[in-house]
């Protein structure tokens, strides 16, 4: 049987998506690839939809998202919630870890642990959270934090579909910490009419680096 912070995590995402994929009336679905130059698929991409007009309201909080720890990496790698969303950072590894964070979106640290002790971490702030390990330098993962009301992550192949997008203009913009492109070539306005075609489909091709930026920073580990 799967711990239990998974069985948490997977009702979570299933209500998630029954709550923001709820078609409105004259709803479309937003389609996004995103490739590297060479053509292969780019995974864990976050993608996010900014309307135009206010009105339109993030989706709403089911529960904890997981950022697990697994052969010394933090998995995912790149986690996209919402404001006001929390997060849990089980120990799935057999050695212990000190997770930390000093990005202006959110400070924090939890104290040397293995297993699944820590209770979650609130991100209320929205904003780009680099996390490190205190005793693994080479670990380091990245929670999006968004208002977006539509938002996402790429799967392996590249692809990505944001679903029962209410009709009107959006900004759609994708972040990687290894895409190398101008932040300016990384987004795009579309109009949703609210009638056929009922997909609206982007593609980006970009080129990525070998190593992941930001990286974390501990110039201010007391505080």
């Amino acid at each position: 049987m799967k711990p239990a912070y998974y069985r948490r995590a997977i009702a979570a995402c299933i209500a998630s998506v029954s709550l923001s994929g709820s078609p409105s009336s004259g709803a479309a679905n937003i389609s996004v690839m995103v490739v590297e130059r060479g053509g292969s698929g780019v995974g864990e991409v976050v993608v996010t939809a900014i309307p135009a007009a206010a009105g339109i309201r993030p989706p709403a909080i089911a529960g904890p998202a997981i950022m697990d720890q697994r052969n010394l990496a933090f998995v995912p790698r790149v986690l996209a919630v919402t404001v006001g969303a929390s997060v849990e950072f089980p120990n799935s590894d057999s050695v212990s870890h000190q997770v930390y964070s000093f990005s202006p979106a959110k400070h924090f640290q939890l104290p040397l642990y293995k297993g699944d002790r820590h209770p979650p971490v609130t991100f209320d702030r929205p904003g780009l959270v680099v996390l490190g390990c205190n005793i693994h330098d080479s670990m380091i993962g990245y929670i999006l934090v968004t208002d977006a009301p539509y938002f996402g992550t790429t799967e392996a192949g590249g692809g990505l579909e944001l679903k029962g997008v209410a009709p009107g203009d959006y900004r759609i913009a994708i972040w990687s910490p290894y895409i190398t492109d101008v932040p300016e070539s990384l987004t795009r306005t579309v109009h949703v009419a609210g009638n056929e075609p009922a997909i609206v489909r982007l593609e980006w091709r970009v080129s990525l680096r070998a190593q992941p930026e930001p990286q974390p920073r501990r110039h201010n580990w007391e505080y």
